[in-house]
């Protein structure tokens, strides 16, 4: 995940599709991202935040009062007892009503962020050593993305420059096939992999799911705004492992059906050529037809000699 976080953050000020969503030098908070999964998790993080930030702010005031009002040198003496009941209940009873008050709504988010029904259509994800395959159920159309050439050529070359990477913009964070999903739909997705554990996972979308070998996972998006959209796989699966990414391209829906339709021409099978129509085949002669016609035939010419 370090690696992925890594790349994300350096490659995002080159990148010259680069959205709104993408992390930015020195960002210290969490990210939007253009889902309503990602804004249920920026909700409730802000919210926890705001509890902490609350909590510390009056902790350590109360801590700063105490020792500047009743420090030694103003006389203070300290009090003389080691328990007090109603201190301790205020203590415990007041952080129960906090853990309660922030439980809630992130439970519901969180019911919200795996609830994939009333979905408009499925996309498989498969992840391999060490590429990507997305099938759109039901409708024929199977794409496999890989690392680009150029990103796969650059890493692979020792001389390569500072400069050379920064040329080529989105390194290790493009591919040759993007996912290219339609905006305001609901998207149904099921994760799983073929060989070792992998992790499908774009901060944007704000949720990232294990893809393992034999089971299948369940997560869903509705992207609101159209741009491209980067991540990785965020699971340790081999060697290759950082030059695994992912590219979600989102479009209107009409733009997204003038793709799916032109894929679909593109991989459907050739026609057969028709062929010629077979000659009629002659009449079928038996041997027993053939004698029978043959005796008649000699019958015939024998007619005329007996008269």
């Amino acid at each position: 995940m370090r690696v992925a976080a890594a790349a994300l953050a350096l490659a995002a000020p080159f990148g010259a599709l680069a959205q709104s969503a993408d992390p930015q030098r020195w960002q210290l908070n969490m990210g939007r991202g253009v889902t309503a999964s990602s804004q249920h998790a920026y909700d409730a993080h802000m919210f926890a935040l705001w509890v902490c930030v609350a909590i510390g702010v009056i902790v350590f005031g109360a801590m700063a009062y105490a020792m500047f009002a009743f420090r030694k040198s103003k006389g203070a003496v300290a009090a003389q007892f080691s328990h007090n009941t109603t201190a301790e209940i205020i203590w415990t009873v007041i952080p129960i009503i906090l853990l309660v008050i922030m439980a809630v709504p992130a439970t519901q988010k969180l019911i919200a962020m795996y609830d994939t029904r009333d979905s408009e259509m499925t996309v498989k994800v498969t992840g391999f050593q060490w590429m990507w395959t997305y099938e759109y159920v039901g409708e024929d159309v199977e794409i496999t993305s890989r690392l680009d050439r150029e990103s796969d050529r650059l890493r692979q070359n020792r001389s390569a420059t500072r400069a050379d990477l920064d040329a080529h913009g989105n390194y290790l964070l493009e591919v040759d096939n993007e996912l290219v999903l339609p905006t305001d739909t609901k998207v149904r997705f099921v994760i799983t992999a073929d060989d070792v554990i992998h992790s499908w996972w774009v901060p944007a979308l704000g949720w990232k799911q294990d893809a393992i070998p034999g089971i299948v996972n369940e997560a869903w998006t509705e992207i609101k705004e159209p741009g491209v959209y980067r991540g990785q796989c965020a699971e340790l699966c081999g060697k290759d492992h950082g030059f695994m990414p992912i590219v979600v391209r989102a479009v209107p829906r009409a733009e997204y059906d003038a793709w799916l339709a032109a894929e679909k021409a593109r991989n459907a099978p050739e026609p057969a050529p028709a062929e010629a129509p077979a000659a009629p085949a002659p009449p079928a002669q038996t041997e027993a037809g053939g004698d029978a016609t043959a005796r008649a035939g000699g019958a015939q010419t024998a007619a005329p000699v007996a008269g």
